[in-house]
């Protein structure tokens, strides 16, 4: 089905929207267009509000028609089966995820229930409510592009497929070598999505990104994290040498891209995203530096002197950096901006909302920040 045939079926369609994980960084990202460009869509947001979901994300939308806010957990398979069963659920986009690398390592029996489990319970959720649209017989190309009533979108990470050296790109057909917790994870979750769609025909697709930032970002991760303690004059804890490398892409950008994988991308298929870039850590940290004692007033300089090397982390992969290109030329995507100007705007709004960043850093969190790098 061509792309934009593809387009107009979906308009004529009554789409009951399930996105998982939708009140987190990404997910909030991703509920807050699917919204607003989409009216006569119904979204449903269904969201455990663990300590990464914020519904302060959405307080924008929150009075909009087609927006609705579910509390719930993917391990409660009851509760899923019911929340299909009430809203008619057409698709889901699943990004729901323990997605913190540290934290799987100190706890990852965590990221195998929500990840794997919870992903598994969603596909039997979805395979068995959607049972009587499903189409048994391939379309002309092999792939089960003929089940068009639904989709099954999996929103993953790029970290499944490994550490790369110093040249190369994963693409996506880079074999899967997760090296944490998290990614091995992932990977799973990823092989059982691409296994529901092998066994019972269920139509799926699988986005792997690189690492996200931007607005609504919860402070665990490097940039939202050196923002908060540029901010109060803290310690900037570059793992290692500094020299780990990541592609970055701009999470407004990657909504934009999910929009495109979900209304034009081909069943049983499989997307990177990426913003073709590539800082090592050290670089983007004194860029950030840079950009923050400018825009704070501060002597030039005076951020960098809060950099402090720490002990490396296990497992730490080298460098991360997607080739996005078959999402370019097929579906016409690319990054809207430069890793400096997202950085830049990323900085305004966290400056410009200080109050979601006091709320969200307060509490439970002081203690895990201590417990993180306290003692490195």
């Amino acid at each position: 089905m061509c792309s934009l045939v593809r387009i107009i079926y979906f308009n004529l369609m009554q789409k009951n929207i399930l996105i998982t994980g939708g009140a987190g960084f990404i997910g909030s990202h991703v509920v807050r267009l699917m919204v607003t460009k989409y009216p006569d869509y119904q979204i449903f947001n269904l969201d455990a509000l663990t300590y990464a979901g914020n519904l302060e994300n959405l307080k924008d939308i929150e009075q909009l028609p087609n927006y609705h806010f579910i509390k719930a957990n993917i391990l409660e398979a009851d509760s899923l089966k019911a929340i299909f069963e009430k809203h008619a659920i057409t698709d889901v986009i699943h990004l729901a995820a323990e997605s913190h690398v540290d934290r799987s390592i100190v706890s990852p029996l965590d990221f195998v229930y929500t990840n794997v489990i919870g992903t598994v319970n969603l596909l039997n959720t979805a395979k068995e409510y959607w049972k009587n649209d499903l189409s048994y017989e391939k379309a002309h190309d092999g792939s089960w592009d003929a089940n068009r009533d639904h989709l099954f979108y999996h929103v993953s990470t790029d970290e499944v497929y490994g550490s790369l050296g110093k040249e190369g790109l994963f693409t996506e057909t880079t074999p899967y070598d997760p090296n944490s917790p998290y990614s091995a994870s992932k990977a799973a979750s990823d092989h059982f999505v691409r296994a529901y769609g092998e066994t019972y025909h269920l139509p799926t697709v699988v986005s792997n990104c690189s690492n996200n930032y931007g607005p609504n970002h919860f402070p665990e991760k490097l940039i939202p994290l050196f923002i908060h303690n540029i901010i109060n004059k803290k310690a900037l804890p570059v793992y290692g040498d500094g020299l780990y490398t990541r592609d970055w892409l701009y999470v407004i950008d990657h909504a934009r891209a999910i929009d495109l994988v979900f209304h034009q991308g081909k069943r049983a298929d499989t997307y990177n995203i990426g913003g073709f870039n590539e800082w090592t850590n050290i670089d983007l940290v004194k860029l950030l530096c840079a950009q923050m004692d400018e825009k704070l007033g501060r002597a030039k300089g005076e951020s960098e002197q809060l950099i402090t090397y720490v002990k490396d982390r296990p497992g730490h992969d080298r460098r991360y950096a997607i080739d996005a290109t078959k999402l370019n030329k097929e579906l016409g995507w690319t990054p809207s901006v430069t890793f400096e100007q997202g950085l830049a705007a990323t900085i305004d709004w966290y400056l410009s909302n200080g109050p979601w960043l006091e709320n969200v850093t307060s509490g439970s969190y002081q203690k895990y920040y201590n417990e993180m790098y306290g003692n490195r």
